[in-house]
């Protein structure tokens, strides 16, 4: 396999931040960002689009991303000017791909005539000879050793925390990092959902017990017994989700069997998400687009990790944040050893979690400390 090194584009060192920042591009006033992916995704781009921001103040950043990061867009104030939807393509935007289509917004893209085109979205293998096609004057973006070269990549080793490595590829493109972790706040106006309100209430428990990987899915049963536990702490406990996930979420209400726990999966649009999740003394959930936004929203959250996720995604303060880490290694069905990622990996065909061995007890207690805290609302 090829030794993989950095390309500088013969640009030269400004300093450090995560990585070497270099110096930065000339005369740049419009910047696209390509991000597609679910919610943590793009919430893993955002310090770097504020690093961006803040190296080019003047510039426009348009992300290229998928219609739920234009309506978490939309709901929160962030460094994004605007978003642009991207069509369906194979390892940028699952879908039928459609030739014409594709030909009408890579036109459009290069008529708005980007000076800086970023790319975040994985290895590059498909993303970097989409960047590619936009015409854009300068590109910086992540490599692996099968991917088209950019002007200026660093090497995509898969066990990376995410943020960190956007922040790496925004030092490559002259950006000095503002945050480690993403910042987002309610956009202005947004309204407060009814109930959730600090009106002298018992604190809020949002949980979210979904995940895109099913293996990273803490069991059902686990949520329930911890929704009633915190039930009978004196907490109001809703269950969230999207409308993929209303059974589940029904499931853990279900099973929980206690009036102060309820669910609103499926009924919630992205703004209103955001004001469920601004409301709450306390967040608990997989490694999943909604506990990443709470985090980011400055919510206290309890997250339920596989180890291998935590390099990659967990929360880097443990004051507002607590994680409880899986070290399963291997399938427990098959035994296959599901520490090896990437796109050569085998991946077998089981959906056994593999965080199930995270005890509520455990987690009860952190969601207990967290609340009692000034940043979690309320005093028990």
């Amino acid at each position: 396999m090829e030794q993989l090194t950095a390309e500088f584009g013969g640009a030269g060192r400004a300093g450090m931040g995560v990585g070497p920042v270099l110096e930065k591009f000339e005369a740049v006033d419009r910047i696209a960002v390509l991000r597609g992916g679910g919610l943590g995704d793009l919430i893993f781009a955002v310090p770097a689009m504020a690093a961006l921001k803040a190296a080019y103040p003047g510039a426009s950043i348009t992300l290229l991303g998928t219609p739920a990061h234009k309506a978490l867009i939309a709901a929160t104030k962030s460094p994004v000017d605007e978003v642009c939807i991207l069509p369906f393509s194979e390892g940028v935007r699952p879908g039928a791909e459609d030739e014409d289509e594709l030909d009408r917004f890579f036109q459009e893209m290069r008529d708005r005539r980007f000076d800086l085109a970023v790319q975040l979205h994985g290895g590059g293998r498909y993303s970097n000879p989409f960047l590619l096609r936009l015409g854009a004057r300068h590109t910086v973006g992540t490599r692996t050793p099968d991917a088209a070269s950019l002007e200026r990549t660093v090497p995509y080793l898969y066990y990376q925390h995410e943020p960190l490595r956007a922040l790496e590829v925004a030092g490559f493109a002259g950006a000095f990092p503002v945050d480690l972790e993403a910042r987002l706040a309610p956009a202005q106006g947004l309204p407060t959902l009814s109930g959730t309100a600090d009106d002298g209430a018992q604190p809020l428990v949002v949980m979210h017990p979904g995940a895109t990987d099913p293996r990273r899915r803490w069991p059902v049963e686990r949520f329930a017994e911890l929704a009633a536990a915190c039930a009978a702490d004196g907490f109001r406990v809703v269950v969230a989700g999207d409308k993929s996930e209303q059974e589940l979420a029904a499931r853990v209400v279900e099973l929980a069997a206690s009036g102060p726990v309820r669910s609103v999966a499926g009924e919630l649009d992205m703004a209103g998400l955001v004001s469920l999740l601004g409301s709450a003394a306390v967040v608990v959930g997989n490694d999943s687009g909604p506990r990443h936004l709470a985090q980011a929203l400055g919510v206290p959250t309890v997250g339920i990790f596989w180890a291998g996720n935590i390099i990659n995604a967990g929360a880097l303060g443990r004051s507002l944040h607590r994680i409880h880490a899986s070290w399963v290694t291997a399938c427990p069905t098959c035994g296959i050893d599901v520490t090896q990622v990437g796109w050569t990996a085998p991946r077998c065909p089981h959906n056994d979690s593999v965080v199930a061995g995270v005890a509520v007890r455990d987690v009860h207690e952190d969601v207990r400390s967290l609340a009692a805290t000034d940043a979690g609302g309320q005093r028990l």
